[in-house]
């Protein structure tokens, strides 16, 4: 672990070096200008990565080595998270004591909208993901919430990320400089090292997409919120955004946040921000 991490750090500057080059927009925090960012990021991993089809992105590590793919598309004939599907379909048409559903609660009765999430809060100030927005949902007629980390959350993120496969990720920032604050502190917390490890989002996602750490081959950060809710064979089970933002900061050896904190909310804004236009596949599998 001591030689992979010393060279993970030893190549960090050179390749921070390129990415500048390539997308200084993307790492100056003294101008907010979101779709420039974007459209950086996105180059930056089409050009890194240039016989990846660009809508390929969204499946991961199955984008970077071709033996992992292929496996992963066998898989994908009897997935392994069709039993949260099955169950997330029941639980979100089954009524509240109520008698009111998750559909009164959004738009198009919450069928093939996850690509708008999160979005920004004008009247609240702060960014919405679907998870909290549910929890809002379940509260507001009179449920308990659910656990952010749990099987029910994934399992109702699955299904409503499964109605919405194919759809482009449109994530709007609204003329209110609190959304692009908000934008800027995701960017900010995605490069900012943290942990014994000292490692930031973007060492592994940014600097070493397709290389392994032990056994693992790391994904892009590029459209990496596209397959969420995922199963994880590590898991052996489904996990949400906010499990996998915990367990990221676990690897790093940092403390994790609350689930829903501000900066989880607002780094899932910033990444689900420049992946727009690739689509949504969730749910997914990863190993």
């Amino acid at each position: 672990m001591r030689t992979r991490t010393s060279f993970l750090l030893g190549s960090l500057s050179a390749a921070l070096v390129a990415f500048a080059l390539t997308s200084p927009r993307v790492v100056a925090a003294d101008k907010v200008d979101p779709a420039a960012d974007a459209k950086a990021f996105q180059n930056f991993f089409f050009q890194k990565f240039p016989n990846v089809k660009h809508e390929d992105f969204v499946n991961g590590p199955y984008s970077m080595n071709d033996d992992m793919k292929r496996q992963w598309q066998e898989k994908e004939e009897f997935p392994p998270y069709e039993f949260a599907l099955d169950a997330g379909k029941e639980m979100f048409s089954t009524p509240f004591k109520n008698g009111k559903t998750y559909a009164d609660c959004f738009p198009n009765g919450g069928i093939g909208i996850r690509q708008n999430y999160p979005y920004f809060d004008t009247k609240e100030g702060k960014v919405v993901t679907l998870e909290l927005a549910l929890n809002r949902c379940r509260e507001a007629n009179g449920e308990a919430p659910y656990s952010y980390v749990k099987d029910e959350m994934a399992s109702l993120t699955a299904y409503m990320a499964f109605t919405s496969r194919g759809k482009a990720m449109d994530i709007k920032i609204p003329d209110d400089p609190r959304a692009l604050e908000a934008f800027e502190n995701g960017k900010r917390y995605f490069y900012t090292r943290r942990g014994q490890l000292n490692f930031s989002c973007a060492s592994c996602h940014v600097q070493s997409p397709g290389e392994r750490i032990r056994a693992e081959i790391l994904a892009p950060a590029l459209g990496i919120l596209n397959a969420m809710p995922i199963y994880r064979s590590e898991w052996s089970g489904m996990g949400t955004i906010s499990r996998r933002f915990m367990t990221c900061n676990s690897q790093t050896r940092a403390v994790p946040l609350e689930p829903q904190a501000d900066e989880y909310r607002d780094v899932e804004y910033f990444l689900s921000y420049v992946a727009n236009g690739l689509p949504i596949s969730g749910p997914g599998a990863r190993p």
